[in-house]
Parts: structure tokens; C-alpha cells; sequence
């Protein structure tokens, strides 16, 4: 059984994004409009970055088991530049990992973890199920060059 430990985490990311698309999962209408963090100077440019990032979420809370906002702020963060000044790290936007989680929930593919001592969320067996197969599909995949 190939799991999502087994191949190279850009393409099953894309794999995974292709398939939420496939299940008909709408993100927030404002999601091409804002910035995904301080850091950023543009806004998104690929046209189904929210389906990347719902992927790439997912992937996090498989690995890392209880994950909550906080966390994946601080992962998906980056350099603040400051023109002469030295570069700062900042956090990413909360809102879009917020909605992005409460809509994976939705579908089933997260929930609130259940246990008081770990909060955050975890991936369900729905959630691992399209992880695992997204991984496969990718396994089969020819790699490019």
C-alpha cells in the first residue's frame, strides 16, 4: 500500500488538489481577491490555489496528526521585505486556513480532535482514504524531467 510518505509531496499535493476539485468542494468567494498573508506582495496566482492549499492542509494534518490554525499560520509564513531594513518573518493569514479547514470539515475529510490534552484537527479515514489514493495515482504517474 503506497501512503502519502511514499512520493514526492509537490505532485501528490497537486494529485490530492485535483481530486477535491473533482468532489465538487467550493471555497470562499473572496479567495482570488486577498493576499494569503503580510508577507506576500501578490495575490495568488494560480487559478486553483485554493484547491492547493485544502490539499496541502490536508497532507499537514496526515503527517502531524492534531494541527490547528496557529501552526499552519507559522507553516505557511514567510519573509516580510523591508526594503533596506532587515527581512522579518511573518505569520501567514489565519481567515483563508480558518474557512478552508471548517469547509474540509464539512465534507468529512477533517474534525475537531476529540481528545482535550491535543486540540486542533484531525484527518478522518475519509480524509486518508483520498490521501492514500491520491498517492497511488501519483506512484503509477511517470515522473517528468
Amino acid at each position: 500500500m503506497v501512503t502519502i510518505f511514499d512520493v514526492e509531496p509537490r505532485r501528490l499535493i497537486e494529485e490530492a488538489a485535483a481530486k477535491l476539485q473533482e468532489m465538487g468542494i467550493e471555497g470562499p468567494a473572496w479567495v482570488g481577491t486577498v493576499k494569503s498573508g503580510p508577507h506576500n506582495e501578490r495575490l495568488p496566482q494560480q487559478k486553483n490555489f485554493f484547491y492547493i492549499r485544502a490539499a496541502s492542509i490536508l497532507r499537514q494534518a496526515y503527517s502531524h496528526g492534531p494541527i490547528g490554525v496557529s501552526r499552519l499560520r507559522t507553516h505557511y509564513g514567510g519573509r516580510k521585505k523591508r526594503g533596506v531594513r532587515p527581512d522579518k518573518m511573518k505569520r501567514a493569514g489565519g481567515a483563508l486556513i480558518r474557512k478552508t479547514m471548517q469547509i474540509l470539515e464539512k465534507s468529512e475529510l477533517l474534525m475537531k480532535n476529540k481528545k482535550k490534552d491535543k486540540p486542533g484537527r484531525v484527518i478522518t479515514a475519509k480524509g486518508m482514504k483520498l490521501m492514500d489514493a491520491a498517492a497511488h495515482a501519483v506512484s503509477k504517474k511517470p515522473q517528468a524531467q
